[in-house]
């Protein structure tokens, strides 16, 4: 805060939350600490792109006057978010009951004998507030609590222990499954390797069995041979499907 003979000025600094292709505004306090009328002007670099209202007026002894500085929507972001952009309020001490209609430039020329205070103002643009976090679901008063954070960041014991009884839940599962998994292969292994075996044995039997036939004069396929042939189809047909 600037605190002059005639006006104390509050903030010393026009701060903007930029957003592009938006009107963005900030306020001036002018605080009047005499007994004087005092008139004020306010002048800025760059005419265009501002709106000061009231660019003039009067501010009576003992009182206030807010002063509101809209910045036009801009098209462009500065480089780094830097503004060169200044402005200028001049005080000057007014006639008793003086209006704001009586206010003019001449009363500001130092050249002419009149005490003016002047103060300069500098533009800073700051990023826009973010929007607050959607309440969770539950969190409203008279729900059940699903834990909460303390003013200092950290995780209630409360939640922290439904977190670790979570984790420590769903590790527990994967771990059953798991063991669930390794036994079931085992099996199938098992089943494999006894299908295999008694595969290999009925082809010996199978291979003696021709042997003999071989032997036999004049005679057909026994009957013995036929039922085995018949036997080891069903279990390579089954072998098939499993695998």
């Amino acid at each position: 805060m600037s605190t002059g003979d005639l006006l104390s000025i509050e903030p010393l600094e026009l701060k903007f939350p930029f957003e592009l292709k938006k009107q963005i505004s900030c306020s001036l306090q002018l605080s009047n600490k005499t007994d004087n009328y005092v008139a004020f002007k306010v002048k800025t670099t760059n005419p265009k792109k501002y709106c000061v209202r009231p660019n003039t007026g009067i501010v009576l002894p003992r009182s206030t006057c807010d002063v509101i500085v809209t910045m036009q929507a801009q098209k462009d972001a500065p480089t780094d978010m830097q503004c060169k952009d200044k402005f200028l309020l001049q005080s000057v001490k007014a006639n008793d009951g003086a209006i704001a209609k009586d206010i003019n430039a001449e009363m500001f020329n130092k050249e002419a004998g009149h005490v003016v205070e002047e103060c300069k103002l500098r533009v800073l643009y700051v990023s826009p507030p973010q929007p607050p976090s959607p309440v969770p679901e539950g969190s409203e008063e008279g729900s059940s609590p699903r834990g909460s954070i303390s003013e200092n960041g950290n995780v209630s014991g409360f939640e922290f222990a439904n977190q670790a009884s979570r984790a420590l839940s769903d590790k527990l599962d994967f771990q059953d499954k798991s063991a669930e998994a390794k036994a079931l292969i085992s099996k199938l292994t098992d089943e494999k390797n006894s299908a295999l075996q008694q595969n290999n044995k009925l082809r010996q039997e199978l291979e003696l069995l021709r042997r003999e036939g071989n032997k036999n004069r004049g005679g057909g396929v026994s009957f013995l041979f036929v039922i085995i042939v018949g036997l080891l189809g069903l279990i390579l047909g089954y072998l098939m499907k499993r695998t």
